[in-house]
């Protein structure tokens, strides 16, 4: 079993659609805080452009874990 995390921000665009950044492995002790100042930095200094679009305004931010279990299926 193995259990993976995730950070995933989501943005909204100059041309009002959603879009989505996730980060591997964040630190468990990440802040609200720092992950506010994260995504407005990444608004502000304009490096992304999703289709063409800039981002805009943070919508949310979670941290997702996801359990894998793989099955050796060899009959």
């Amino acid at each position: 079993m193995e259990i993976k995390t995730k950070l995933l921000m989501t943005f909204k665009t100059s041309d009002d659609k959603k879009v989505s950044i996730s980060v591997d492995n964040p630190r468990e002790d990440l802040t609200e805080t720092e992950i506010k100042e994260a995504m407005n930095t990444i608004i502000e200094k304009d490096i992304f452009s999703p289709n063409g679009g800039s981002l805009v305004s943070a919508v949310s931010a979670k941290v997702v874990q996801t359990d894998t279990t793989d099955y050796d299926l060899v009959l």
